[in-house]
């Protein structure tokens, strides 16, 4: 449920999805950051310095767009979530928490949050996130040879329509 926090089947909370407050941003930061790291060479390396990284998530992410956190029971954020107008613009779990569910419950609060639909881009070469996103009932609607990203490598991008 929304702004809740979620129980396991033995009763104990696990993580809570919610917009990230102005304290919250350097550690969605640094979850993007090992994230993305950690994803290589699955998806190309970062263009940008880990400074560039973390002044962009303070000077554009969080004024200009929604930011969204997975929170653990005891506080650390875990997961990361961008939206921009009907775009999925990053979703990133820390490393050393994903396959717990985190993924599919910020994409659940995402498709709550733009019921009438959403799109993202991930890299061709990340299969783990394109078969995530298709488990999720989005689809592949465009594939590109990358020349308008940044790592300038092949992306796809997907769609999720209400049925």
């Amino acid at each position: 449920m929304r702004g809740e926090p979620s129980r396991s089947s033995a009763g104990v909370v696990c993580h809570l999805i919610r917009r990230a407050d102005h304290q919250e941003v350097a550690a969605a930061a640094d979850v993007y950051l090992r994230s993305r790291h950690a994803a290589v060479p699955a998806i190309p390396p970062l263009v940008h310095r880990d400074d560039e990284v973390r002044a962009w998530f303070a000077d554009t992410v969080f004024p200009e767009r929604e930011l969204w956190v997975a929170v653990d029971t005891s506080g650390p954020v875990i997961g990361i979530m961008v939206i921009d107008g009907d775009f999925i613009d990053q979703l990133y779990v820390d490393p050393t928490r994903t396959g717990a569910g985190v993924g599919s419950k910020l994409l659940v609060e995402a498709k709550a949050l733009r019921p009438s639909g959403l799109q993202l881009w991930t890299f061709q070469a990340n299969e783990g996130a394109r078969r995530f996103y298709e488990r999720h009932a989005f689809s592949p609607v465009e594939w590109t040879d990358g020349a308008g990203n940044e790592e300038r490598a092949p992306d796809i991008r997907y769609v999720w329509k209400p049925s």
